[in-house]
């Protein structure tokens, strides 16, 4: 009757595998005999021997201990039912009569296909941020006990027996944006999911109007990021069949672990190594699609996280009605950001103020830059560098910094970061591939890229989140539906590509009209490029505009939108309180903003993808070829 060791918790759960005369070794490191994904395992956690008594296990000198039985030990000769702990992941030790359930060494870093519960479908997840996290929840709500989901991420970290964000002092810096997250998906997520979000009114603010597509008279909501990554990763917790790994998914050293899942979920972000490991079973992206006379576009954008004072109907307008910067707040908290131009974009730069070096973390990694107490300085606490232009207060990007402050109501002392984000788009061929196929020892997998991972967009239109909780919902559909524990197949996810193809064009032709315009004799530009030629002509011209003739027509346009606005959203300012508003801003600014054009408002309240339109029959699923969105015509503010 053989020794074994049984999977008690966690990926190895109801998996045996014999001992022998062979040690063996747990822990992180890949070349183990079983390989505990843990973060508070050791790369070299623990081992059995055999030995004259029997089996005895050992620790390793790892980091967090080995327990049997709650105790921790050092040297235990195991004794049947003795239950041990490395990491997050426990084991029984007993004999067995039969041996149905023996395992390749060389497989245990992975589940294998459950010979007592063929149902099961096993998910893994890379990438934890709203996107994933909303995917996972779903599922588990549509498989009720038919599905196993494990998330990996980095940007998390273990306090107590939960898994909680890490903070800006670790490095997690971003969580303080706000998202316009539209009525039609935040209506359709799940009830526990939308009550952990709503509940609390302070939440969110509804400072855009209700659009054409908004459902049931819904708004848009405003909401802060890290209080939807707060409630989703609370409600993932409490959810027995999902597992949170805070690490960082690697492909390479995983890979013996996904080719034992039905489903690897790619939700990453834009720069998802993850996708590009599978890259040659997704394909290629198209970046030509979004160029301009040869030219694959860029907008660089300053993120100034700011705290403004003024309501958020001024907000809107103000925002609406131009191109150069855009408010994303709550309740007047959140960020600044500002579209640069070319040149602008070179001097966002540090200074290292000990080495006198110019390093580049602000706009290549990038970092964020808060200011500090002692000095009043922009610091990066990563690198200890310094933001050069507002070191150098005269600067002319500086100084453009400050009327976006100004434009904004925002007092100096109230920006209290500085960061950038780098916002491109590339077409992509598909969004399904099956990784691996069964086997008689694997049951073949399926790869699916959601959120960024799938459709990176320009965020100036606000529709990332959307997207990707739409993505989100119509994989989860398309699983449950799917699932009856066999083999995937291609067919299953018709309709979830054809859904994928369609947020694709959707959101991406909205997001290119956020890149580029096009004038009355049909010549299309970049808007980085009429707002740098507005910038150097207000400044030619000294004085700037004299006449009043750019503050006027800035006037007109604000007058013109909130005609259209004003019954969708009240207290939009007169024409007097706009003009005592703007009379402070600089010439040349006026300029810039007036040159910048404004805003498509169906971007914000517009017309959104509808996934529902994919799974509300079994008829076949029909999707045209997108058509190039820069042939669309622009929509008129």
């Amino acid at each position: 009757m053989p020794s074994v060791i049984v999977g008690r918790t966690g990926p190895f759960t109801g998996q045996s595998v014999v001992l022998g005369a062979e040690p063996l070794s747990f822990g992180r490191k890949s070349d183990n005999g079983v390989v505990i994904v843990s973060a508070n395992a050791s790369r070299l956690h623990a081992e059995i021997l055999a030995e004259d008594p029997g089996f005895v296990l050992y620790d390793r000198d790892s980091r967090n201990g080995t327990f049997v039985n709650d105790r921790r030990v050092t040297r235990h000769v195991l004794r049947p039912n003795d239950c041990i702990r490395i990491g997050d992941e426990t084991f029984l030790y007993e004999a067995q009569d039969a041996m149905e359930t023996v395992m390749d060494l060389s497989l245990l870093d992975v589940p294998r296909v459950s010979t007592t519960d063929p149902g099961t479908l096993r998910v893994t997840v890379t990438g934890g941020g709203p996107v994933g996290l909303a995917f996972a929840l779903a599922l588990d709500e549509m498989l009720p006990g038919r599905t196993t989901i494990t998330l990996y991420d980095g940007r998390w970290t273990r306090q107590g027996s939960a898994i909680v964000w890490k903070d800006e002092t670790q490095g997690n810096f971003r969580r303080q944006q706000v998202v316009t997250v539209q009525s039609r998906q935040y209506l359709a997520l799940p009830e526990e999911v939308l009550g952990a979000l709503f509940d609390d009114d302070g939440a969110y603010s509804e400072m855009w109007p209700v659009g054409p597509d908004s459902v049931d008279g819904r708004p848009p909501r405003n909401i802060r990021i890290a209080h939807i990554e707060d409630r989703l990763l609370d409600l993932a917790n409490r959810r027995p069949a999902i597992r949170l790994v805070p690490e960082r998914f690697d492909a390479t050293e995983r890979q013996n672990r996904i080719r034992q899942e039905h489903v690897l979920v790619v939700c990453e972000g834009g720069r998802s190594r993850t996708r590009e490991h599978y890259a040659d079973r997704f394909g290629t992206a198209d970046a030509s699609i979004y160029s301009l006379d040869g030219e694959h576009l860029q907008d660089v954008v300053l993120g100034l996280r700011v705290k403004s004072k003024l309501p958020d109907p001024m907000s809107v307008l103000l925002t609406v009605s131009q191109n150069r910067f855009l408010l994303n707040s709550l309740r007047g908290e959140g960020f600044l950001n500002m579209r640069l131009t070319r040149e602008e974009a070179k001097n966002v730069i540090g200074i290292d103020p000990v080495r006198q070096v110019f390093e580049e973390c602000i706009a290549a990694r990038p970092c964020l830059m808060s200011r500090q107490e002692e000095d009043n300085e922009f610091r990066c606490p990563t690198h200890g560098t310094l933001f050069l232009p507002a070191l150098l207060r005269s600067s002319p990007l500086w100084k453009e910094i400050r009327q976006g402050l100004r434009l904004f109501g925002v007092a100096e002392d109230d920006l209290s970061a500085i960061t950038s984000f780098r916002l491109d788009m590339v077409q992509r061929p598909r969004f399904t591939a099956q990784l691996h196929r069964p086997t008689t020892t694997s049951p073949g997998t399926f790869g699916f890229l959601l959120g960024d991972a799938a459709n990176a967009i320009h965020f100036w239109p606000g529709r990332g989140l959307n997207s990707g909780l739409a993505s989100a919902t119509s994989l989860a559909r398309s699983l449950s539906r799917a699932w009856q524990g066999k083999p995937l197949r291609d067919a299953d996810f018709i309709r979830h590509e054809a859904a994928m193809s369609m947020l694709q064009y959707r959101h991406k032709s909205r997001a290119w009209n956020a890149m580029v315009t096009t004038d009355d004799q049909g010549v299309t530009r970049a808007i980085r490029d009429i707002i740098a030629r507005a910038a150097e002509a207000g400044a030619g011209a000294g004085a700037g505009d004299p006449e009043g003739s750019d503050l006027d027509a800035l006037l007109e346009r604000m007058a013109g939108i909130r005609d259209r606005l004003g019954s969708r959203l009240p207290g939009l300012p007169t024409d007097g309180e706009l003009r005592a508003h703007l009379a402070s801003i600089a010439p040349a600014t006026l300029r810039t903003l007036r040159e910048s054009g404004a805003w498509d408002t169906l971007i914000v309240g517009g017309e959104e993808a509808d996934i529902d339109l994919f799974y509300q029959s079994d008829s076949p699923v029909f999707v045209p070829r997108p058509a190039d969105p820069r042939s669309l015509p622009l929509q008129q503010v």
